[in-house]
């Protein structure tokens, strides 16, 4: 059963390199690996002085504008190019965490017919602060699962929870649900996710296939980020209007607030309020777009080229 891995990148840096050092050396290897890749100058430069197509041979670069990125389209585009039964997204910052990273998601996927996706778990990397090592736990834990329409009245929102950072795809089962929201600004792997769940097919978990990927936003990048999270909401009322997605923010403020106090780190406390207060009046503006300024939507958002496609 062949494999691709679908990778978009802008900008890469030394996590990209070790990326693809890790995708070499896994036990199940990838057939081709395809990188969208968004302006080519950046590319370029960051490859100067390196052999990169001698060195992987099994890589190809299709370069496109950052006014052409699609967080949906793009990577539709890349499924379109690969003749694979399945293929693997991933993120040019997420570094597998060992050498079986795609033979454990190609088995969590192909355990069951109805499986149409299967995503891994998210380790914080070394440079990661106490909150973000506690919130990644919190979204990507130890155990395993697999979600369904059954699971829908127990885990809300978090049924349709899939992430594109690391996620295995079934190219028929893509090709036979219309494969991903070709403009969206956000979630494409979650509206994906809801379709299939809608469909009749399952999201398997699988917390042993992990890489390591965090990021330490600042308030100011929490804002713009939830910002795009809420617009995406507002766009799809068919997968995000029947499921509350607050009571799921609440539960992790809650048990944050808890394990910082708990460790005494009163300080921190103090940071991830004015996080959460900067996450939710995003999420909030961005639930009501279409009630601002077109000028003050873009400048909300931290995908403005979206804004200038539209």
């Amino acid at each position: 059963m062949k494999i691709d891995v679908i990778i978009p990148t802008y900008r890469p840096g030394k996590k990209f390199l070790e990326l693809m050092k890790r995708l070499s050396e896994q036990t199940v290897k990838a057939d081709r690996i395809i990188i969208m890749n968004t302006e080519e100058k950046y590319f370029d430069g960051f490859l100067y002085g390196t052999d990169f197509a001698r060195e992987y041979p099994q890589a190809e670069v299709h370069h496109l504008s950052k006014r052409e990125y699609d967080h949906g389209g793009t990577r539709d585009r890349a499924a379109g190019k690969s003749s694979a039964e399945l293929f693997l997204c991933m993120t040019d910052d997420a570094v597998p965490a060992d050498e079986r990273l795609i033979e454990r998601l190609r088995d969590a996927l192909c355990q069951a017919e109805d499986i149409a996706v299967a995503y891994a778990r998210q380790l914080p990397g070394k440079d990661s602060g106490e909150i973000e090592r506690y919130t990644r736990a919190f979204n990507y834990p130890q155990e395993s699962c697999v979600k369904g329409q059954e699971q829908l009245e127990t885990m809300g929102i978090k049924t349709y929870f899939c992430s594109n950072v690391c996620a295995m795809y079934r190219k028929d089962v893509f090709r036979k649900l219309g494969g991903f929201e070709k403009h969206t600004i956000f979630n494409e792997d979650m509206i994906y996710a809801a379709k299939a769940v809608k469909a009749g097919y399952r999201i398997a978990y699988a917390a042993e296939a992990r890489v390591y990927h965090s990021h330490n936003y600042t308030a100011g990048e929490q804002f713009h980020r939830n910002f795009d999270n809420g617009v995406s909401q507002a766009q799809h009322p068919e997968v995000f209007s029947g499921v509350s997605s607050e009571s799921e923010g609440i539960k992790m403020v809650k048990k944050t607030m808890t394990h910082l106090w708990k460790n005494r780190k009163p300080w921190l406390m103090l940071r991830f309020a004015a996080d959460c207060a900067a996450r939710y009046l995003g999420f909030f503006l961005g639930k009501h777009y279409r009630s601002l300024p077109a000028g003050l939507t873009a400048r909300c958002s931290m995908n403005r080229d979206y804004w200038k496609r539209r």
